[in-house]
């Protein structure tokens, strides 16, 4: 199966840094992923393996914590259910698609959570749900949003990670490179 790997949490100083991506890929291989690549320095993976998605979720976790002491959520979705998000992306090109983002979990989410968040006014930023994700526009810089990670994890009472929408389609593309 070819996977999608969302890192939260990665950052660029600090006890959740990953100091190289190649070590990243080098490190995955070993404990038997194939095909694996990073795509910027955030924490994208894209990899081939016959695990479920949740031991798939596990190892990756375990390994990264051992190896480089970051502990990270790993967020793990296949090629399909990428796609399916980004066809059911709610933002048409009157939308700056630079504004858009995505955001991926492996949680169950209330509905009742869900709905309570979605009809709640965040001025000109928009918070959508899908079958597959959850969409936000965000047309501020991030500093000032009221719309952001954190606080939909709070929300929700999920672990979630956020791409902008040229970042998954980039990742699509390498998962489908993948022989």
């Amino acid at each position: 199966m070819k996977f999608v790997i969302l890192l939260r949490g990665v950052t660029p100083i600090g006890k959740n840094r990953i100091p190289k991506m190649s070590y990243l890929v080098e490190i995955l291989e070993e404990v038997g992923f194939e095909s694996v690549s990073t795509y910027i320095q955030s924490g994208n993976i894209v990899l081939k393996t016959e695990l479920s998605r949740e031991n798939t979720a596990e190892l990756i976790h375990k390994t990264i914590f051992e190896k480089i002491g970051a502990d990270l959520k790993v967020i793990v979705k296949d090629v399909e259910q990428l796609k399916r998000s980004l066809a059911d992306n709610p933002f048409d090109d009157s939308y700056d698609v630079s504004r858009i983002h995505l955001v991926f979990t492996n949680d169950k989410i209330s509905l009742d959570k869900l709905k309570e968040l979605e009809s709640t006014d965040f001025g000109d930023e928009k918070f959508v749900s899908a079958s597959k994700c959850l969409y936000m526009y965000l047309p501020k810089s991030s500093g000032r949003n009221k719309l952001y990670t954190n606080y939909l994890e709070k929300k929700l009472g999920i672990n979630a990670t956020t791409r902008k929408l040229n970042v998954i389609n980039k990742l699509v593309e390498m998962a489908e490179n993948i022989k």
